[in-house]
């Protein structure tokens, strides 16, 4: 091969091989940005006005739609099942609170972007890449771009907008504190109430009859309930859980809680029938000792001295309700339970 044959490089080739650069030729012109397109907005100030009353509807749509959210946990029963097409039967309150949140949000989303589409200025700038560190002047152009950005955007200028966002947004937040009630009901003090009081008679859970003295023998397990509650009631579960009572006949000299003797007909004692552990109903009766053991987990209580512990995990004596005897010869409750039944209760509340 002759020394014609080898192409010659030029001195900007050799030094771009050095840097092991290689030279490519752009195959297409940068086209840059199009022209701006001024919207109807920007040239009519009506069509300007039209979105902006848009906008402040959608803001305006969701402060009542938060308002109609919150009216939804007053309103609605948590048990209450309506049918609504195509969704079938579903419940009042889930679905009224999801619509309610939902177009909330919605709205203020959508009047954002109404917002931004048609009255913020749309045209388009570049800006060349700087480094990290921003120097004095361009922090500056920042913050002439930000106020030259509020100023374009109208939101000092068009006051209806900017305090129905403000409404807006501020009233979404109290969905969030509604919902606070789904942890579920207050207690107020319903745990310290039972369905016994005085004049309720003793209802004997196997033959629902009142109860007389006689019908309680020595060494003999009854459980009772209140006068008036059925087990078809909706509430029974919950009632019952709380008013659950058992009732043992002990000779009176062998009584050692003097409360419990005055508290008591004749020997006659009543006593909750829920243990003071973690609630378990008690059924399990030792009639020469007097003692009643939970199946739970083996609390035991001595029901001739006040039903104290004398073993297990409990905390508490089984709290005794005080009972009598009316004028037609049935047992009857003197009040309700001196204390909380069921578990310790938070030692007493």
């Amino acid at each position: 091969m002759s020394s014609q044959d080898i192409p010659e490089e030029s001195p900007s080739s050799e030094q771009d091989h050095a840097h092991g650069a290689v030279a490519v030729k752009e195959p297409f012109a940068d086209p840059g940005l199009p022209a701006h397109r001024p919207r109807v907005q920007d040239i009519d100030e009506r069509a300007a006005r039209r979105s902006e009353r848009t906008v402040a509807l959608l803001f305006t749509v969701s402060m009542l739609s938060t308002v109609a959210f919150i009216a939804s946990y007053v309103v609605f029963p948590v048990d209450k099942i309506v049918y609504i097409w195509p969704f079938g039967h579903v419940s009042a309150l889930n679905f009224a609170l999801g619509t309610t949140l939902g177009l909330a949000l919605f709205c203020i989303g959508a009047g954002a972007v109404h917002w931004a589409r048609t009255l913020m200025s749309d045209e388009e700038r570049v800006d060349e890449r700087h480094p990290i560190e921003a120097p004095p002047e361009v922090r500056a152009k920042v913050m002439a771009d930000f106020a030259a950005g509020a100023e374009e955007s109208g939101f000092g200028r068009r006051k209806l907008i900017r305090n129905t966002l403000f409404g807006a947004l501020a009233m979404v937040p109290l969905s969030g504190v509604m919902l606070l009630r789904d942890l579920g009901p207050l207690p107020e003090d319903k745990l310290r109430h039972t369905l016994w009081a005085k004049g309720k008679q003793l209802i004997n859970m196997n033959t629902n009859e009142p109860l007389r003295p006689e019908d309680v023998s020595v060494g003999s397990l009854t459980f009772a309930m209140p006068e008036g509650l059925s087990e078809h009631d909706h509430s029974f579960q919950t009632e019952i859980a709380k008013a659950a009572l058992m009732i043992v006949r002990i000779q009176p000299e062998d009584i050692k809680d003097r409360r419990e003797l005055e508290w008591s007909h004749e020997g006659i004692v009543a006593f909750s029938k829920i243990c003071t552990h973690v609630g378990c109903p008690i059924s399990l009766y030792e009639q020469q000792t007097h003692h009643v053991l939970c199946p739970c987990h083996q609390s035991t209580f001595d029901l001739s001295d006040g039903a104290r512990v004398i073993f297990g995990p409990a905390g508490h004596a089984l709290p005794q309700l005080r009972i009598g005897v009316n004028d037609e010869g049935f047992l009857e409750a003197l009040g309700d339970f001196d204390e909380p039944v069921g578990p310790s209760f938070w030692e007493r509340g």
